[in-house]
């Protein structure tokens, strides 16, 4: 189940896969795919899980399926690092890359990207340092505020907090889902990646926040 709402006077669709579909454009919005975190850690050492890529591609193939966008914005932060560009997740990616050529790919680059590199060119991805201008709305990484444009961008990995209820001696059971963060002039989308990180951000009177939780998206 997905959700709608309107900013800067265009419809924007939210996903359960955690990404956001432009209907009038068929741009699909993705934000901090974090692509080789994974392997990043695993070469300093630290022991976390394989299979994160592919992952994170069959859910970008699931959002594909779901809304026949006709390209991919990238709202910051494709790659992870340097260190996260082992073979083996470049070759998964280039093989994606290759099923899908017909494909528009533009990443807005984010803090992770300028040290990390841009990706390669056979992944034919056209890549900016500024904000995406596109009618009333800037396409950005960093969630600030631009004047005329209702700007949506990532890098926060917004989350929110859900249950906690129950009188004394009942259980408080608290779940934390990644979530759409929506303020007056400044919207945050989840995290994409598999392997990513999560933060609650303040929650100001005008805001809305919508939840994912499975494969529905709930305003809370």
């Amino acid at each position: 189940m997905t959700a709608e709402i309107l900013v800067g006077g265009m419809r924007l669709r939210l996903l359960p896969e955690r990404a956001a579909f432009l209907p009038e454009t068929g741009w699909l919005l993705v934000a901090d795919a974090h692509v080789g975190k994974a392997a990043s850690f695993r070469r300093l050492g630290v022991p976390v899980p394989e299979g994160t890529t592919g992952e994170t591609l069959a859910r970008l193939d699931a959002a594909l399926a779901a809304t026949g966008a006709r390209g991919i914005v990238f709202l910051g932060d494709l790659l992870h690092s340097a260190r996260g560009r082992a073979a083996a997740t470049l070759d998964t990616v280039a093989r994606w890359r290759l099923a899908h050529a017909a494909l528009e790919l533009t990443l807005v680059r984010g803090n992770h990207d300028r040290h990390a590199g841009d990706p390669p060119p056979a992944w034919g991805v056209r890549c900016v340092d500024d904000a995406l201008p596109l009618g009333g709305l800037a396409l950005a990484h960093h969630p600030e505020p631009r004047p005329g444009a209702y700007v949506l961008a990532g890098h926060l990995h917004p989350a929110v907090v859900v249950g906690g209820g129950g009188g004394p001696g009942r259980a408080r059971d608290r779940l934390r889902l990644p979530c759409f963060h929506f303020g007056p002039a400044v919207g945050v989308l989840p995290a994409f990646g598999a392997f990513t990180g999560m933060q609650v951000l303040a929650r100001g009177p005008a805001d809305r926040v919508y939840a994912i939780a499975g494969d529905a998206v709930r305003a809370l």
